[in-house]
């Protein structure tokens, strides 16, 4: 599969409603948009309804892909995130944090292709996270991949807001360092 592909697929939709292009993408990242949200929610439900949504959605187009903003790819799986956050948020009506700018970056490099890739990564990222502090282990996935507020996290556990941020910020210098090839976490 071909960036230049999805996008000529993709333009078969918007302008012909064409379904055999449309089938012919949904086969293509229907497996990658599951396992991207059912890591993200946990609930298999919660997974099939976001895929629903998503192609609805690209189906019945709101905000159309721009070829100048990035890949075809990228765009569906940022459509996929907010998606899946906003359904996440409406069932289990708590706050989800959601992308900053500076994150886009990162989605804006997420392919299909680098499916094995990211998979690598996530495992470096898990082994990293063990090395983390019990404290800062538990405030990142709280905040990260519970997608709790970082007033809420204050909130839960009892402990200043400022030191939340704190231990996050000094989570994801040591989260950095170890995925940036040093394998391990300084004590502080």
């Amino acid at each position: 599969m071909s960036h230049q592909e999805d996008i000529e697929l993709y333009q078969l939709i918007i302008e012909k409603k064409d379904q055999h292009a449309f089938k012919t993408l949904y086969r293509r990242y229907e497996k990658i948009i599951y396992s991207f949200c059912y890591k993200l929610s946990k609930d298999p439900q919660i997974a099939e309804e976001v895929i629903q949504e998503v192609f609805v959605k690209l189906w019945n187009p709101h905000s159309y892909y721009n070829q100048e903003k990035g890949k075809f790819s990228s765009w569906l799986l940022t459509l996929t995130r907010y998606t899946a956050l906003d359904i996440i948020r409406k069932k289990q009506k708590q706050p989800v944090v959601s992308y900053e700018e500076s994150d886009s970056n990162q989605i804006d490099t997420f392919t299909p292709e680098d499916h094995l890739q990211w998979k690598e990564k996530g495992m470096m990222l898990q082994d990293c996270m063990k090395l983390l502090k019990e404290q800062q282990q538990s405030i990142v996935d709280l905040f990260y991949f519970k997608g709790l507020s970082q007033q809420s996290i204050a909130d839960r556990s009892g402990i200043p807001l400022g030191t939340v941020k704190g231990r996050i910020r000094l989570a994801l210098k040591h989260l950095k360092s170890c995925l940036n090839g040093k394998g391990e976490i300084a004590n502080d």
